[in-house]
């Protein structure tokens, strides 16, 4: 049997035109600079443990518990301008994972959906888990955009993979970890080059674990993209394929990372 926890690691305080793309005349509203405090809204940041009969997968990180004590060093000053980080006693992922009796060196894999700050940033606190995996588009574009923290994965083993072909996605692309149909890593990018969604397999159908393809449901009831995106076109193939799944009579639930509808919750 496969067990999803969802778990709220802290929140982050954003514009709220980065979760909803915005027509404004601000040449960019998603930053929050010169924009009044009624468009700005905390937003949790998630994370999922999976228990899987093949292993236990922890996907993206949420906050590094730096972020109590000194959250402009550790996000530097630019994002810290941007966007501030809340994480109360207890949610840190090293704290959670302790609460349900696990060390980093229980987990099989670390999935880190796409590399921006609020999925990485307590990567550090996971380190000794035995496989760290992203893409290797997302990889490669962390190397050289902009958007991105290198340091908060400096140090760590972090492995890419190379997608594949699979019977899921907005392109057919991914791969399916266990080779057995039961999850699959769906490259469903736009918000960020490589960023991947997960498919879980349940008994109760599929649930798609859909990153920063929406912020919400109504991203795509109302077919609304993220404010910030490497490709407009790809961020709409995304949310488009995720709005498909998500009416399709097997799947059980579609859970993004930033969605204050989703409380933490243990899905069997």
């Amino acid at each position: 049997m496969t067990t999803i926890h969802i778990w709220h690691t802290g929140s982050v305080y954003i514009d709220q035109s980065l979760a909803f793309k915005e027509k404004t005349l601000h040449p960019a509203p998603f930053t929050g600079f010169l924009r009044p405090a009624e468009k700005k809204r905390w937003v949790p940041v998630s994370t999922y443990l999976i228990e899987h009969p093949k292993g236990r997968i922890l996907v993206d990180t949420g906050w590094h518990e730096e972020m109590r004590t000194q959250p402009r060093k550790h996000l530097g000053w630019l994002s810290h301008a941007m966007y501030k980080g809340q994480l109360p006693p207890g949610q840190s992922v090293r704290e959670q994972l302790a609460a349900h009796g696990l060390r980093d060196a229980d987990l099989d894999f670390v999935l880190l959906t796409h590399l921006h700050s609020d999925h990485v940033s307590g990567l550090k606190q996971v380190a000794g888990a035995k496989r760290i995996l992203t893409s290797e588009i997302e990889w490669k574009a962390a190397q050289r955009d902009l958007g991105y923290i290198p340091g908060m994965w400096q140090g760590v083993g972090i492995e890419t993979f190379t997608l594949k072909a699979i019977p899921f996605g907005p392109y057919n692309r991914g791969i399916d970890l266990f080779d057995d149909g039961s999850l699959y890593l769906v490259h469903t990018p736009g918000h960020s080059k490589g960023q991947f969604s997960l498919l879980v397999q349940t008994g109760g159908g599929w649930v798609l674990l859909a990153s920063d393809v929406g912020y919400a449901e109504r991203s795509w009831q109302d077919f609304i993209l993220p404010g910030v995106t490497s490709s407009q076109e790809e961020a709409a193939q995304s949310l488009q394929w995720v709005q498909q799944f998500s009416q399709r009579s097997d799947c059980r639930m579609v859970a993004v990372n930033h969605d204050p509808a989703i409380v933490p919750q243990t899905i069997t």
